[in-house]
């Protein structure tokens, strides 16, 4: 009889757990392992998953690996079949599919109700052969890259925003002329100068409507493209011009945010929300006094939207897949969101490609968005658009810095880049290119 009664106490304290969201036991054990780049996972997402684990038992365990070392060793892990519960990647439908093999690796995620609320181009590039596979948390629209520009200097020299890349040119000679070098450009970092061209995917498919799709059924090639040239060669002609310096080649993005505040550049190519993290790390320079344009190398008007970026996957292997996506409900829940807007700190969300959040974007920043609404005027960059570009970005960081030097000329680094883009192609068994 003392038995049975210890059965019904103990049965009426589980249910009683279940209805109040009291952890049981059992979910007391559970212990999410999440894996990311130190640049993916915020302050703020980690408080969430605290509130998570108050509510529900489960544990976040975060593996935060440095930048430059988390795709060797995610890479390792996933090869070995140890791979985290929860991990990240960039998303980008063809790269998910080659590079990641995300059919075999992650877990479906259709069903879940964060894809009616995940901006539709963003939901896009985490799905393949019509399943969705990730879930973009990030700020997708406040890392697009757009060219920053100090008002103040600009309006001491009475400078207007380019339309041309002519226009460009000469206004950069001119800050150049009064003392102040135009352009921060780290080259040492070996992937931010590589922005200027695959950003530019845009203007090249408005030069010539259908090019990314001839490209990806290998029907055209970067080599052959005369709009891709000029990219390059203005780039070069903005190096030998001595618009990025004279320390352009050891210059570390790192110090972008101490460089533009110190006033002595007047411009980089940054992301649209850089302004609110120089005057975080350097309160003195007030970011309203960063304007931006669209980078306007062969002219370009269009706006270069990426909706890739960091996302989060569920490993297939994993024990814990329903508490994954548990985890997933709860981080995408409106207030929650929110949460991670107004209270990141060491990672910058103005806004999230969700609906029913409020961004914090600056006036002019939301301005060339509205200006850029129509999609006529925007269009997304080839890195994305362009099967086997983004896997090759360092190498065409160092054919660009060795064509900075001298030791190739913008023709040869397309040359290279179809190469490789052959290389991969024929690597992954594509059959555009494996007949």
């Amino acid at each position: 009889m003392q038995l049975k009664k210890l059965v019904l106490i103990a049965l009426v304290v589980v249910t009683i757990a279940g209805l109040t969201g009291m952890p049981t036991h059992a979910q007391a054990k559970i212990t999410l392992t999440v894996m990311g780049d130190q640049n993916w996972i915020s302050d703020a997402e980690q408080t969430l998953a605290k509130k998570f684990e108050d509510k529900t038992g489960i544990h976040i365990d975060y593996q935060i690996v440095p930048s430059g070392q988390y795709s060797t060793v995610f890479q390792a892990k996933l090869n070995s079949g140890e791979a985290p519960d929860i991990f990240g990647n960039q998303s980008g439908k063809t790269d998910l599919a080659v590079q990641l093999n995300v059919a075999k690796n992650a877990v479906d995620l259709s069903g879940m109700a964060f894809t009616k609320t995940e901006d539709p181009l963003v939901l896009d590039q985490s799905t393949v052969g019509g399943k969705v596979y990730g879930l973009t948390v990030f700020d997708i629209v406040g890392t697009t890259w757009v060219v920053n520009y100090n008002k103040a200097i600009f309006a001491k020299l009475n400078l207007s925003v380019p339309k041309t890349y002519a226009d460009f040119k000469a206004l950069s000679q001119k800050i150049k002329d009064a003392g102040i070098t135009p352009i921060y450009e780290p080259v040492s970092d070996g992937w931010h100068h590589v922005l200027w061209f695959p950003e530019m995917g845009p203007r090249y498919e408005q030069v010539t409507p259908g090019l990314a799709d001839q490209l990806n059924a290998n029907k055209a090639t970067f080599a052959d493209n005369p709009t891709m040239l000029t990219d390059l060669t203005e780039l070069q002609e903005m190096y030998t011009s001595g618009f990025f310096g004279s320390n352009t080649l050891s210059d570390a993005f790192a110090d972008s945010a101490k460089m533009i505040s110190s006033g002595k550049y007047a411009m980089m190519v940054n992301n649209l929300d850089f302004a609110q993290t120089v005057e975080k790390k350097y309160p003195d320079f007030k970011a309203d006094n960063l304007g931006v344009f669209v980078i306007p190398l062969a002219d370009n008007q269009l706006l270069n939207v990426n909706p890739a970026g960091p996302t989060k996957f569920i490993y297939s292997g994993s024990k814990n897949i329903d508490a994954a996506k548990q985890f997933f409900d709860f981080l995408t829940t409106p207030e929650n969101l929110q949460f991670l807007i107004d209270n990141s700190t060491t990672i910058h969300f103005q806004t999230l490609p969700f609906t029913g959040v409020k961004g914090t974007l600056l006036p002019d920043q939301q301005k060339l968005l509205d200006d850029h609404s129509a999609t006529t005027t925007r269009g997304v960059v080839y890195q994305t658009a362009v099967n086997y570009v983004n896997p090759q970005w360092m190498d065409i960081g160092t054919d660009l810095t060795a064509m900075f030097t001298g030791a190739m000329q913008p023709k040869d680094v397309l040359a290279s880049i179809d190469k490789r883009r052959a290389d991969l192609a024929k690597t992954a068994k594509d059959p555009a290119w494996v007949k």
